[in-house]
């Protein structure tokens, strides 16, 4: 019984956590898209896109885990577990694809993240945000067992990342002239991020759910 409710509590801190992640994502979407196109940053605009997929991701698993919440049946819930865990898994690997076009454009054309005040406060802003929602994401999907919950936290590491990386770019641009240092260091994203989306793929052809 003290499980069930454990269980209980836990899907609806998720639900909460899901609609608290749809709300900062929206947010950062709409303010890195903007301030990049005002600042002709290529960088403020790819972590846009990224806060786009992560939107799509965080709404998908939300709708998994309201469909668990209303399920009357177990066979409901794994359906909706596996179409979730699908379009995380996808969204992922969108992304790799993504940033790999983006930064073969990047240093194609020598393109540099621009300073925008707007930008480095939002991407600041996001690596305080983003790593509480993440191992509130985590400790959620343990309990609930729920790998598209746990790829939905992967998102979340990407989007930390991101920030992190175009802090950094900015940062060595503005100290050193190292105009190559974000498109490059955004390099670091593909194994992780292709990795984390064929672990969630493969985890929905098999995940079980609970008794």
């Amino acid at each position: 019984m003290n499980t069930r409710a454990g269980e209980a509590s836990a899907l609806r801190a998720g639900i909460t956590i899901e609609w608290l992640t749809i709300a900062w994502m929206t947010l950062e979407a709409a303010v890195s898209v903007a301030a990049g196109v005002a600042a002709g940053s290529v960088a403020l605009v790819a972590f846009g896109i990224d806060s786009v997929i992560e939107l799509l991701s965080g709404s998908v698993v939300l709708w998994r885990l309201v469909s668990e919440q209303r399920a009357a049946d177990r066979e409901s819930t794994e359906r909706a577990e596996r179409r979730a865990s699908r379009v995380v898994g996808w969204s992922l690997l969108a992304l790799a694809a993504y940033v790999v076009a983006h930064v073969g454009y990047a240093l194609a054309v020598r393109a540099a993240p621009e300073a925008s005040p707007v930008g480095i406060a939002l991407a600041a802003a996001a690596l305080i945000v983003m790593p509480w929602l993440v191992q509130a994401k985590r400790r959620i999907a343990r309990t609930i067992n729920s790998p598209a919950l746990r790829g939905d936290a992967a998102c979340g590491i990407v989007c930390a990342y991101m920030a992190g990386i175009l802090l950094a770019g900015l940062g060595l641009r503005a100290a050193f002239g190292w105009w190559w240092a974000d498109p490059v260091a955004a390099l670091g994203l593909v194994y992780f991020i292709v990795r984390e989306g064929r672990e969630v793929l493969s985890s929905e052809c098999g995940c079980s759910c609970r008794s």
